[in-house]
């Protein structure tokens, strides 16, 4: 046994072992959490594991972030396009245009008084629609002959039978050019124009001498001619597919039903607007017309087969479809016009054309946004139209400007000389 004073000496030393093992133990604790504090501040700035970065827009289409931004009711909006009543804006287009954002207005001969009413009109369209971020569609239907939407004050155009009988290309252009410059010196931006439709039926009651003539080449060259002198100046819409020529019943009034198969269109009607996309056209109109052989139940309007098949898949055209007008009789006496207007949109076409009467205007437009909410219009659906509508507007740099005035004399002194070079 050791003496009292080992123990104490012993027991001493153990707690100063002791005391020393946990300082240790506490120093490497202490350089422990410094270590692993510094690897999780650096982490947070470098480190794989923490949460990824959003994804950076910066190259992002601006179209795209354009659509993004876009409530469904705009984008609905920018699918339709209306007509209006009288001579001076009203309430009824104030309420296409504040309320249901629409994308556009067509004008007639009943919106038509002289130039400077005209002018004041579109003005008026325009400024309304100042608050929206996307510029308004302001069209109208002028070929020139019987269909003519001009003031008084400019000279007439001769009808495209009549330039066909000349057959020249450059006159076909010269006339679209001068029409062209005209009516966007009146502030529209589109022309529903040319008719690439074959004058094929002497009982046709609608297309008749609107067309270049009865061989699909000439009204190829003249037609496409034709579209490319408008171009020079605004939108051009070729119209009516996939051919009106052969028909005896005029869709404003019913529904006409052409019973040709597809290897007869392709040789045929479909000849000029094939060379038409070839050359670069911005739109399409499609035909409220029955094909049985291709689509039994739906007119050409509204018929997949005949918009998204033929049309878009194997012409491949990607330019704007616009159906010809919701409100006729081809529609209206066979079929719900709301109805027909989601089937439309689902078919493939990117603007419905709704040209008369504000209750089927609207109409239109609540039964675009009951199908958006139901789902049967899905919202990317709609942003491929509504891009095909902004890429369009955007291509031809359209604005919501004023315009000031036209030099009527100017352009009717380009008309003369044009008539009297090719009639004289």
């Amino acid at each position: 046994m050791l003496p009292q004073r080992y123990g104490i000496m012993y027991l001493e030393a153990t707690i100063f072992k002791e005391i020393h093992f946990m300082k240790k133990i506490l120093l490497l604790a202490i350089i422990l959490t410094v270590l692993v504090c510094g690897c999780t501040n650096k982490g947070s700035h470098n480190n794989v594991v923490q949460p990824p970065e959003p994804p950076q827009k910066e190259n992002m289409d601006p179209l795209q972030k354009q659509i993004e931004m876009m409530s469904i009711d705009e984008k609905i909006g920018q699918l339709v396009m209306v007509g209006l009543d009288g001579y001076e804006i009203d309430e009824a287009a104030l309420d296409m245009i504040h309320k249901y954002k629409v994308g556009g207005f067509v004008l007639f001969k009943r919106n038509v008084q002289s130039a400077q009413q005209v002018i004041a009109l579109i003005n008026s369209l325009k400024e309304a629609n100042r608050a929206s971020h996307v510029p308004l569609f302001i069209a109208v239907d002028e070929e020139g002959g019987r269909v003519s939407r001009m003031p008084d004050e400019f000279l007439k155009l001769p009808a495209s039978r009549s330039i066909g009988k000349v057959n020249s290309e450059e006159f076909a252009f010269e006339v679209g050019s001068v029409i062209g410059e005209a009516i966007r010196a009146l502030g529209f931006n589109m022309n529903f124009a040319p008719v690439l439709d074959i004058d094929s039926n002497p009982k046709n009651p609608v297309i008749g001498d609107r067309s270049f003539g009865q061989d699909p080449e000439i009204v190829s060259s003249l037609g496409g001619a034709f579209m490319k002198g408008l171009q020079s100046h605004l939108i051009s819409t070729i119209k009516h597919f996939p051919g009106h020529g052969d028909t005896s019943v005029d869709s404003h009034v019913g529904l006409p039903v052409i019973n040709h198969p597809i290897d007869r269109l392709k040789s045929f009607e479909l000849v000029p607007f094939a060379k038409a996309i070839e050359s670069g056209a911005d739109a399409v109109m499609i035909a409220h017309i029955l094909l049985p052989e291709i689509d039994e139940l739906n007119p050409a309007s509204f018929s997949k087969a005949v918009i998204s098949d033929i049309l878009r898949e194997e012409m491949k055209f990607d330019g704007l479809v616009i159906t010809d007008d919701m409100t006729m009789g081809a529609i209206v006496e066979n079929f719900d016009i709301g109805e027909a207007a989601v089937k439309s949109l689902q078919a493939g076409a990117d603007i419905i054309l709704v040209c008369h009467d504000h209750q089927k205007q609207i109409k239109v437009l609540e039964a675009l946004k009951q199908a958006a909410a139901d789902g049967a219009l899905d919202e990317s659906l709609l942003d491929q139209h509504v891009y095909r509508v902004l890429r369009l507007k955007q291509r031809y740099e359209l604005k919501d400007e004023a315009i000031e005035g036209v030099d009527v004399d100017a352009i009717n002194e380009k008309i003369r000389g044009l008539l009297d070079k090719y009639y004289n």
